[in-house]
Order: structure tokens, then C-alpha cells, then sequence
């Protein structure tokens, strides 16, 4: 959930957790690091062009109301209504449909769009394999033959080590410290980020968990090609860095198998 340069992670929300409902109104605050929307939000215009974005955990709209304000037509998926009326209530917002609920078992319903995305390591909140797998058959089937799937994601082989696992602080736009602690499960294929937000309005310390079934990059790309997608580009960064060994996340972009 950190908006930290070293990995994405500010979830959108793919699932109804608790902290959707009790902290959507802090959310911006906490993790709306605008130097990543921005980057965020050039790589998906620059891909969508005019078209139409489909954005995998919506949430408050961190990226989709930049991105609508480019040209591009923006639509939602998200399974928390308290997000989801945070981004109605904003400018701009009422005139982004969303859908609530679950964006692994969202119909094509013959239709296509031009991207499909998932951002701020929200991929990895989907529970199991299959689940994300899911996902990659649902994202092929509504990108067709021209579009684009893509996602960012953690790489765990870097992550996992002591450096990047102990205590961090995360900046944010407010006055609050938010602190974060991940934990790695090596044997069950997870890890688990830990905040501790002391508000500097003086109110009590808020604790957020959340939980993230990680996978490498080969599985990943397993799943495309199962999905019938292909990898097509991988950087380092929303910016476009160069992905070289010991960059701790990527940024994946998927078409159509040819």
C-alpha cells in the first residue's frame, strides 16, 4: 500500500477489505503519491491513445481521473462502494462508470476495450493462482486482438531480502507518519505489509494489514500464456526504466499471443 519509489503498492482494492469501508476518506492522503500517478498515468494514455481504459481497482480514481482528463475514456471495476463514491463525490468523477464487484469474474460481454490495467500492486490482493489466473482469461477476453493487458508487481526474489522486508517510512501528502513493515512467507507464496499511521491531527494510531499472494515473473507470464497473451514490454518502472536485475518491481505489458 506504499506509493514508495522501490515498489507499487497502493491497492486499489480487488477485494472488500475492512479498511475500504473504515479509511476511504484518508486514502489520498496516505498514498497518493502524485510523481507515480503522474508516470502511471502517461504509460496508460500513451497506450489507450483516445480509446477506452479499463482500470482493475479503481478506488478513489488515483489514476483514473488523470487519465480521463487526457482524452482517454476511462470505466472501473471495484469491489469497495466506499472507494467508489470517494471518486463519484470528486470532479469529474460521476462520469466514470463503475462496476462493483469482483474484476476476476468480470464478463467480455462482447466487447472490447483498448486497455485493460491493474495498478499500485493490486494484482497480488487476488487470493490464489487460480484467482489470478482468472484475471489474465478475463483481461484477454476483453482486450481482443489489438489491445494491451498490463500490471505492476513487486519481484520477490529482490523484495524478499532484509533491506526491503524491515521498516520503512512512507511519505505522504499529509502531516501523519505512516510506517510500514512486510513480511515474507517464503513457503506459502505470500507476504504481508503491516502499517502503523500515527495521524497528525493527534487522534489514536491507526493498524492496516493487508495480505498479497506474490508470484515471479515467469509464473506471470505462465499465466499470459495460458490467457493466450504474450509479453510484450517489461520496464523497471511506470516511467519507462530499463527492467535489469535488481529492480524490485516491473511494470508488464501483455497482447494477444501471435
Amino acid at each position: 500500500m506504499s506509493a514508495s519509489p522501490e515498489a507499487p503498492e497502493p491497492p486499489a482494492f480487488a477485494t472488500t477489505a475492512s479498511y475500504t469501508r473504515r479509511f476511504a476518506e484518508r486514502y489520498d492522503s496516505w498514498f497518493g503519491k502524485e510523481s507515480l500517478t503522474a508516470d502511471t498515468v502517461n504509460f496508460i494514455a500513451r497506450l489507450a491513445g483516445s480509446g477506452t481504459a479499463l482500470e482493475l481497482g479503481v478506488g478513489t480514481g488515483r489514476i483514473a481521473l488523470p487519465l480521463a482528463r487526457r482524452g482517454v475514456r476511462v470505466e472501473g471495476v471495484d469491489a469497495s462502494p466506499e472507494m467508489v463514491a470517494r471518486l463519484a463525490a470528486k470532479p469529474g468523477g460521476d462520469r466514470i462508470p463503475v462496476t462493483i464487484g469482483d474484476f476476476t469474474r468480470l464478463p467480455a460481454e462482447g466487447r472490447t476495450v483498448d486497455v485493460v490495467f491493474v495498478a499500485g500492486g493490486t494484482f497480488f490482493e487476488l487470493p490464489s493462482q487460480e484467482d489470478q489466473s482468472r484475471c489474465f482469461r478475463h483481461a484477454a477476453g476483453l482486450i481482443g486482438a489489438d489491445g494491451a493487458f498490463v500490471l505492476d508487481a513487486i519481484v520477490p526474489e529482490v523484495l524478499v531480502g532484509a533491506e526491503w522486508s524491515g521498516g520503512r517510512v512512507v511519505p505522504n501528502q499529509g502531516e501523519d507518519l505512516v510506517v510500514r513493515h512486510r513480511r515474507f512467507d517464503r513457503a506459502a507464496q505470500r507476504y504481508h505489509s503491516h502499517y502503523v499511521i500515527t495521524p497528525g491531527d493527534g487522534s489514536d494510531d491507526v493498524h492496516l494489514h493487508v495480505s498479497f499472494r506474490y508470484a515471479g515473473i515467469g509464473e506471470l507470464d505462465l499465466m499470459a500464456r495460458a490467457a493466450g497473451l504474450e509479453l510484450r514490454e517489461r520496464y523497471g518502472s511506470w516511467g519507462g526504466a530499463p527492467f535489469r536485475d535488481g529492480c524490485p518491481y516491473h511494470v508488464s505489458v501483455y497482447r494477444a499471443a501471435r
